[in-house]
């Protein structure tokens, strides 16, 4: 259980000098002199949802997805055999099974707890109200609710506040090189499937799509790391994927397989992680998650293969949504353009003005969330209340609809199970068309609003009551202390307006008012989240009908390009909320005017290491800095060219974890000397190498210890990657993303003797638009020069 901090702002783990990134330290910058802050950062860095939960703050840490090429690094590769290698890629492909298997299989469970919970409320409140009994049915309805999201709640205040939310902000920071604690850890996958069933049974205006995908990836992290942190399986194969590079693409199969069991959809779960949540990608990726989708899509139809046996309860149809259209026949002329245009225009002013208000009120929920837990659960429970509230009252304004006498009188009304003419109130022969999309299951209430063939089913003023009311609860909802999706929410609202739309062309459209509540679903979806190509292939999967696909491709282009000229993605702006170090694909126009030389000027002194150092001398910087990576620099070298004049040569980059590891083990010399290639074997192992656990402050040296040396080239990474001062800091941000990095060194223009040859390094954090302003503020002048172009 966490610990909860009275002032949920934190200094940003990163306030780095020239030695490189500061990212898991918890010490006064201004009390230590070699720690002197580079730029003035940003103060609201969480690891936790901030703007969510308003749970306490960690220090960020960024993941080292370079590969490290020391020399323990290079011997254990040059003497890997044959059957271990095959070892690594049969376990790679086995994980990318498991992956998909365990979340099938827990979809699968969420989805039939969800339908079944719900299902049994919806048929007991509507038990009362046939007998007219409308109080009790209403407190039956509240309370039930009421006490699944407390249950929801506290599992998250108490035991997993970063369970909360959707999880897809982390997964993206994450893909991009920013470690978010705690966010894979077993509690948050337990909180987040038990909390999903509560939140999403009680009725709220959420979905479990966004968790799913959360969900996903705490699998594939946990596989990948042997378990837990406190129970880990320490089984030798797993060894091969002991490092930040192997578990990322674990992660990316993870939220693929997340989005395939929300959706049923794996070739759109590939494509979501691909467009909107990977950094890093590349063809042996794109075949393992499609693998990994595939099994998930396995799972899921002899699920619902044996659930159609009536074997699961209440489940039948429902619980994943699928709107299956393909025995529809789609026609459009030329003129349906006009309509279609329209939604799309539409979807993406909606879809920014979504965008707009949620961030108010995410604002105005963590100013709540701040002030402690019972805070945190009386605001949940107040949405609960107001929620029940709405969809148990706002069917007595609906007026009664009779049955369409062509139907049979066992399908309208519709009586207990998922059904399109639920009665409520209404007599015999009638039903009401508003209590048909709110008294039940969100899932259902899809499958409602999409159906086909029901020109007359729902009146306009129903459908508006439904737009507005689900528009309200989606900005109140989405922030509260329980698993949470944004996608559902954005499915109903759009849906109504473009049900509503088709309504009004009549007869002058082809095409059917259910397929036009599926083209606003996809529109205000990619006006809101800003994502096109993954959708266009959700929505296809979804709807099982190829001649959707150029109206759905126009739809979602326009409201997308809409939407970007107002604010940026959703999910852009909860990153920005929570403080993580995120690193957009495209640079800021005024970086160019800056080059990587003038940006290092700008920081204090370069901290370096000699090859052979003292181990006072490491000992200090580890303790007087919060950087993680090192320059090691060899003076007095010959250089191979046979030049008389000895140089200055930049050997590489070590990582703070690999002097912790050095101190730790005590691996010291009595005169300052390289040492041989064996002797460091006898020690050390590359699985060593990969171990985070301890701090410096653990490690006791003693005075005699201090006085010795420590030969730090076998741990040195040779390759680091590097750029010319001159190159412009444009350009560095994006090579620094694209190749997933943590440090970057800046190497002089001109060399000479006496030059050292390291100028600087880069981080994250000194790349980050917000910081490079800060410590050049006239470039906000020229940014502003830019905006009025």
């Amino acid at each position: 259980m966490m610990e909860e901090d009275p002032n949920p702002v934190a200094e940003e783990s990163s306030p780095n000098g020239m030695a490189g990134e500061a990212d898991g330290e918890e010490r006064d910058p201004g009390s230590i002199s070699l720690k002197q802050p580079l730029l003035k950062r940003h103060r609201t860095l969480s690891s936790n949802p901030l703007a969510m939960v308003g749970a306490k703050v960690a220090h960020i840490e960024s993941l080292d997805y370079e590969i490290n090429e020391n020399d323990l690094f290079k011997h254990d590769w040059r003497s890997r055999s044959k059957v271990q290698v095959l070892q690594y890629i049969f376990l790679k492909w086995t994980l990318a099974f498991l992956v998909g298997l365990l979340t099938g299989i827990i979809a699968t469970l969420i989805n039939l707890a969800v339908e079944n919970i719900a299902g049994y409320k919806l048929l007991a409140v509507v038990h009362f109200i046939e007998k007219e009994r409308y109080l009790t049915g209403f407190l039956l309805f509240t309370g039930t609710n009421f006490i699944l999201t407390l249950f929801a709640a506290v599992l998250c205040v108490c035991f997993a506040p970063t369970a909360a939310g959707p999880g897809i902000p982390e997964i993206k920071a994450y893909l991009n090189g920013v470690d978010t604690p705690n966010m894979f850890g077993a509690s948050t996958l337990i909180v987040k499937i038990v909390g999903s069933i509560g939140a999403v049974s009680a009725g709220l205006d959420l979905g479990k799509e966004g968790p799913l995908v959360h969900i996903g990836s705490c699998i594939a992290s946990l596989l990948g790391q042997g378990g837990p942190d406190d129970y880990r399986l320490r089984w030798r194969w797993l060894r091969y994927f002991n490092n930040d590079r192997d578990r990322r693409d674990l992660i990316t199969c993870g939220a693929s397989s997340g989005v395939c069991a929300a959706f049923r959809a794996p070739v759109g779960g590939v494509l979501f992680s691909l467009e909107e949540v990977a950094t890093w990608w590349r063809s042996a990726l794109l075949w393992r998650t499609f693998f990994s989708t595939a099994i998930v899509a396995v799972v899921l139809r002899a699920f619902i293969e044996y659930c159609n046996t009536g074997s699961c309860g209440l489940f039948g149809q429902g619980g994943l949504i699928m709107f299956d259209v393909s025995n529809v026949t789609v026609r459009y002329h030329v003129m349906d353009i006009i309509p279609v245009t329209v939604i799309g225009i539409i979807g993406g002013v909606l879809g920014s003005l979504y965008n707009y208000v949620l961030h108010k009120v995410l604002r105005l929920y963590s100013m709540i969330n701040q002030k402690g837990r019972i805070h945190k659960l009386l605001l949940s429970l107040m949405v609960s209340l107001f929620t029940s509230i709405c969809l148990y009252g706002l069917p007595f304004l609906a007026k009664c609809t009779k049955c369409d006498p062509s139907l049979m009188d066992s399908v309208c009304p519709t009586t207990g199970r998922s059904g399109n003419f639920k009665q409520f109130n209404c007599p015999d022969g009638y039903y009401n068309d508003l209590a048909t999309l709110l008294l039940t299951t969100n899932d259902d209430a899809v499958r409602n609003i999409f159906s086909t063939n029901t020109p007359s089913e729902y009146h306009a003023m129903s459908l508006l009551i439904f737009f507005a009311l689900y528009w309200i609860l989606g900005v109140f909802t989405f922030g509260i202390a329980v698993p949470s999706g944004l996608f559902l929410p954005i499915i109903l609202i759009g849906s109504a307006y473009g049900r509503l739309l088709g309504m009004a062309m009549g007869s002058y459209t082809n095409i059917d008012q259910g397929l036009y509540a599926v083209l606003g679903a996809a529109s205000l979806m990619s006006g809101s989240m800003r994502m096109t190509v993954s959708l266009c292939v959700i929505f296809l999967e979804l709807t099982n009908n190829l001649l959707l696909l150029p109206i759905t491709m126009i739809v979602l282009l326009i409201s997308k390009t809409v939407g970007d000229s107002f604010n940026p993605s959703i999910y852009e702006i909860i990153l920005e909320l929570k403080g993580l170090p995120f690193l957009d694909a495209n640079p800021e126009p005024w970086m160019r005017n800056l080059t990587v030389g003038e940006l290092a000027d700008a920081k204090p002194a370069l901290v370096t290491l000699c090859g052979v150092e003292k181990v006072s001398r490491i000992v200090e910087v580890l303790k007087n800095t919060v950087h993680n990576g090192f320059p090691v620099v060899d003076e007095g070298v010959l250089p191979p060219a046979g030049l008389a004049t000895r140089a200055m040569e930049l050997h590489g980059l070590i990582l703070r974890a690999h002097l912790v590891q050095v101190i730790k083990k005590k691996w010291f010399l009595q005169e300052r000397r390289r040492t041989e290639d064996w002797e460091v074997r006898e020690m050390f192992s590359w699985i060593d190498l990969a171990e985070r656990e301890g701090k410096i402050e653990e490690v006791a040296v003693t005075r005699d210890e201090m006085e010795m040396y420590v030969d730090l080239h076998p741990f040195t990474n040779t390759t680091p990657y590097t750029v010319v001062e001159s190159m412009s800091v444009a350009k560095a941000m994006v090579l620094f993303r694209q190749v997933g990095l943590r440090h970057m060194l800046i190497v002089p223009k001109y060399q000479a003797a006496g030059v050292s040859p390291v100028v600087g390094i880069l981080s994250r954090q000194d790349l980050r638009a917000y910081n490079i302003l800060a410590a050049f503020p006239h470039l906000a002048k020229s940014k502003g020069r830019e905006g009025e172009h």
